[in-house]
């Protein structure tokens, strides 16, 4: 494929990622798209090799492209996916088909998507113990998911406990997806979930988590922590999420104040 020269005059890397971002911006290359290869882009804008890879470079930092090596760069999909604390209360009733992520992109007409990365009984670390009121090394159920939208685009890595015998007598015990979701399996044989209490913080993605969503380590992510307890004060579910910052937006509606 061969671009004719831009008149407009492109002299820096700061211009060119100026330049690129309009046409991502005005539509011209979509979420998902290629942009042109780097020695298209030398070509069409007469810049040298290392101005295109700096451009490029500011971009990826901004989160609105991903460097894929010799897959080009992609535009990143910058869906914002509203989560409402109404999420969990739509999903207790046993027998539902969709959990709380799925439940939330589906009022958005997105395709949400819950996948088992892993399942594993461990002895919880002093940290975890210690949110979740065990005595340290306690034998706890732990799974690891991740939240798509579609069937490749991660928007939030999910690493959750539960204690052993509460994951057993709910069923959750196994490595297949938990159709309704977990609340839905717990309220099922009487430990119904009662309250929610979540912590956020903003911080810089770990190389995993950047490489998992697919952004530089540039981006700044959310990290929410959940705990869930049962009316008796029992914590039936740890949950802890990583999700890109420009991804995810937690919404808490008609709070009560007294």
């Amino acid at each position: 494929m061969s671009f004719r020269r831009r008149e407009v005059a492109v002299r820096g890397y700061r211009e060119l990622a100026e330049q690129l971002r309009q046409r991502i911006d005005e539509g011209e290359f979509l979420s998902g798209e290629t942009l042109p290869r780097i020695v298209d882009l030398i070509d069409e804008y007469d810049l040298s090799r290392q101005t295109v890879r700096d451009a490029i470079g500011v971009l990826a930092d901004e989160g609105l492209v991903v460097t894929m090596g010799k897959g080009g760069t992609i535009v990143r999909n910058r869906t914002r996916v509203r989560i409402p604390l109404s999420r969990y209360t739509r999903v207790l009733a046993p027998g539902g088909s969709k959990g709380p992520w799925e439940t939330a992109c589906a009022q958005q007409g997105l395709d949400g998507q819950m996948r088992v990365v892993q399942v594993a009984r461990v002895e919880c670390s002093d940290e975890t113990a210690d949110a979740m009121g065990l005595p340290s090394g306690s034998e706890v159920l732990y799974r690891r998911r991740h939240a798509l939208i579609g069937s490749d685009d991660v928007v939030q890595i999910q690493h959750a406990w539960y204690p052993a015998n509460v994951a057993d007598e709910a069923g959750i015990s196994g490595v297949g997806k938990i159709v309704g979701g977990v609340y839905g399996a717990l309220a099922a044989v009487g430990h119904t979930p009662a309250t929610a209490s979540e912590q956020i913080d903003s911080r810089m993605p770990t190389p995993a988590e950047a490489t998992h969503l697919k952004i530089s380590g540039k981006v700044p992510v959310l990290a929410v922590q959940r705990l869930t307890k049962a009316s008796n004060g029992q914590v039936l579910e740890l949950l802890r999420t990583t999700a890109p910052a420009d991804r995810i937006q937690l919404t808490y509606d008609d709070l009560p104040l007294l």
